[in-house]
């Protein structure tokens, strides 16, 4: 266990509001391929405060000057005008100079599929100059299944798309607390059975298919994952959830350390999941508590990102730990010094460059044919 000094002390307690101003950056190196791969990435909570990555700490400042209001006191219909992190990005670019334009060399198309709850969008991403038939990801955004949609998450499907050669299948489904959970679930499947069926009709290959989910969308890849396992479904060749609600334990270690931490602390995760449960009843359904109670024997090959800064950092460990037990292939990704939301933030903060080229690496290694597999962390 780390051994935390006076100072780091003091930090723990300041760091609902100092995180936004604190200068230090993280000065442990990125783990080597080696770590990744025999599952030895090191998996450290503590003080936001003490270990945030400088680059993400700018982000996190200009996400600040946004003004965003605290979610849990808000109604749903506000908390989805408050700036989000994408917009942080956007203000940090325009600082440094920079285009906010979207990443070039994806182009895009809006498309529909019908759910049990009416018809839903889907974007492809399609990578230009690329000769079909592709592999296919079919992608989940977050926002705790209330907040946000595929405009918001835009930059991951076209980072993916770009680097994996790739089309990217961009999901929204139907937000809580109008549609209350399992609506969501249910949504995410008949997504991915529409993405099957007709990958052929926007140049994709359905028998080279790929799941991909941050936050919420984490959650709902790996519903997506038993489903098609319990359906007799054509399984997908991997499953990528990065940094995933996969637990309704809001006590865990990651969820203590982080509590006051930005973007997302854990007064947020609990207002998302009482939007989005009708019951209490519902929060031990293994479909939310996937940690604590869903049947993970017979998945495909999974790849699990985790944020050290994070309340949900133990859901994603306890997934790939889990996953292993249950004799499946996992890769366990851990990133220290980084918060949730970084992944897609790859233009600006380069630990979000170095998740996103390790996730397009496994997505590439399984369209290729090649299963690999790390232990899960220790």
């Amino acid at each position: 266990m780390q051994v935390r000094t006076k100072t780091h002390r003091i930090a723990a307690l300041l760091a609902g509001t100092a995180l936004l101003t604190a200068s230090s950056a993280w000065a442990q190196e990125t783990p080597t391929m080696k770590d990744r791969l025999d599952g030895a990435v090191s998996t450290v909570t503590g003080s936001p405060m003490a270990d945030i990555d400088l680059d993400m700490k700018h982000v996190l400042d200009a996400m600040k000057k946004l003004d965003p209001k605290p979610i849990p006191k808000l109604s749903p219909q506000e908390a989805r005008k408050q700036p989000s992190a994408a917009d942080g990005v956007k203000e940090l670019l325009k600082e440094q100079g920079k285009s906010t334009a979207p990443e070039a060399g994806v182009s895009t198309k809006e498309l529909a599929y019908e759910t049990a709850g009416g018809s839903q969008k889907v974007r492809i991403y399609t990578p230009d100059g690329a000769t079909g038939p592709l592999p296919v990801v079919v992608y989940y955004h977050g926002g705790g299944f209330v907040i946000a949609d595929i405009d918001t998450y835009d930059a991951t499907p076209r980072a993916i798309a770009k680097g994996a050669k790739a089309v990217v299948v961009s999901v929204e489904y139907r937000h809580a607390p109008e549609a209350k959970f399992p609506a969501q679930q249910e949504d995410a499947f008949a997504a991915y059975k529409w993405a099957l069926a007709n990958a052929n009709s926007f140049g994709g290959d359905p028998s080279k298919l790929a799941l991909l989910g941050e936050s919420a969308g984490g959650n709902l890849v790996t519903n997506v994952a038993i489903a098609a396992r319990d359906g007799n479904v054509e399984k997908p060749l991997r499953v990528v959830a990065v940094y995933p609600m996969a637990g309704t334990n809001l006590d865990t270690p990651s969820y203590k350390d982080n509590a006051s931490a930005k973007p997302l602390d854990k007064p947020m995760m609990g207002w998302f999941y009482d939007q989005t449960v009708r019951n209490d009843a519902d929060r031990s359904d293994p479909r939310i508590d996937i940690v604590g109670k869903a049947d993970l024997k017979g998945l495909p090959p999974f790849t699990v990102v985790t944020a050290q800064i994070d309340p949900l950092h133990d859901d994603g460990k306890m997934l790939a730990e889990k996953l292993k037990a249950a004799g499946g292939q996992v890769t366990y990704r851990d990133y220290p010094g980084v918060t949730h939301e970084f992944f897609g933030m790859g233009n600006v903060v380069a630990k979000a460059k170095q998740a996103e080229d390790a996730v397009i690496g496994d997505l590439k290694t399984a369209f290729a044919g090649t299963v690999t597999g790390t232990t899960a962390p220790r």
